[in-house]
């Protein structure tokens, strides 16, 4: 259906997916840390998940062949995890190392579901930490064990998720709620109520985050979960839309205010459905925050592109070969309308193209 997504999103696999390249580029990808030059992530566990669900395995190694030399060798420990003192432990990212081999100990004693589900809620509240990049790496994790099969390589990329997470968690207080932005209203509406922070905030999304002082409030009410499951594909098409018109703000970090909310609609269908309105309520802080953090005061027009094919304008995403539009493409893919096509162009037409 037009503009629809369904719970739970379908994709498509092919064999190479299913049978080892994705598990292949995990294996490869694993040796790394998560993280380069201090805070800024790293995105190829990502991309990898997206060419591959894509239909796209072909280009796995080629594209990780161009992005190797952003890899970091994996963090050392500096303190282990417990289960008395994890919550002291939270947003530490001294104990990134330390968090990972939590949750890898976690997924060999467990089922990764139920592992999952006890984490999610202690992490929802600190969805922003890390510039939204863990939980969207969990969300790519999730996908691929739902739709691609059960294997070590993708259960342990699950785990490094969730620790990225763990030790990126940052919640989002201090907000004055903005009233008259119901559920009912549609997320569009909201998205354009949400203010922008005040002119002279230095750069880097920490400081940005902190200085982002009044949201609108947006389906509170929301307690069905059929409904907010409907509201979260509301937010996810509205803000892949918007960067149509205003990506031009930051042309990368807009991003994460549509892959966001996404991946944490990809996790639904192995969470409880209790879990699925906090979900929303969380995946819609997030977009909203980052709408607000780097927004345009002024949108551009949307120039008609005619009929657009999906595949090809995914295939236009990974020969420009940036992580961003390439995550970007993989969300519009879902939305699968022509507004949502048009947004990648969008980031193709802002971004710079990766060389080589």
């Amino acid at each position: 259906m037009h503009g629809r997504l369904a719970v739970p999103t379908l994709i498509r696999m092919d064999t190479d997916h299913a049978q080892g390249t994705y598990d292949e580029a995990l294996e490869r990808l694993h040796r790394s840390g998560p993280e380069r030059l201090g805070r800024l992530t790293n995105h190829a566990p990502m991309v990898v998940e997206a060419l591959a669900a894509r239909g796209r395995s072909d280009a796995v190694h080629r594209w990780l062949d161009r992005y190797e030399g952003k890899l970091e060798e994996f963090p050392p420990g500096f303190e282990p995890v417990t289960e008395a003192g994890w919550r002291e432990a939270l947003g530490d990212p001294r104990r990134l190392a330390d968090w990972i081999d939590h949750f890898r100990r976690a997924v060999a004693e467990w089922p990764w579901r139920d592992v999952l589900v006890e984490w999610w809620p202690r992490l929802l509240p600190g969805l922003c930490g890390g510039s939204t990049h863990p939980v969207i790496r969990v969300g790519h994790a999730v996908r691929a064990l739902l739709h691609g099969g059960e294997t070590a390589p993708r259960i342990a990329e699950l785990a490094q998720g969730l620790g990225y997470w763990a030790a990126r968690h940052r919640p989002v207080t201090g907000i004055v709620p903005i009233s008259g932005a119901g559920g009912a209203a549609g997320a569009a509406g909201a998205l354009d109520r949400v203010p922008r922070i005040r002119d002279g905030v230095p750069d880097g999304f920490p400081a940005r985050l902190a200085a982002v002082e009044r949201l609108p409030v947006w389906a509170a009410d929301t307690t069905e979960p059929d409904l907010a499951a409907k509201r979260l594909t509301g937010l996810v098409r509205a803000a892949t839309h918007r960067y149509a018109t205003h990506g031009h703000g930051e042309e990368t970090m807009l991003v994460h205010a549509a892959t966001a909310p996404n991946a944490v609609f990809r996790c639904l269908p192995a969470l409880p459905r209790a879990l699925w309105a906090p979900s929303l309520q969380a995946a819609w802080t997030a977009a909203a925050a980052v709408t607000a953090m780097y927004a345009p005061a002024d949108p551009l027009s949307v120039h008609p592109t005619g009929a657009l094919d999906p595949d090809e304008v995914f295939g236009r995403a990974l020969t420009h070969g940036d992580e961003h539009v390439i995550k970007l493409a993989d969300t519009a893919l879902d939305v699968s309308d022509e507004p949502a096509l048009a947004a990648v162009l969008r980031a193709i037409e802002l971004s710079a193209p990766v060389a080589g």
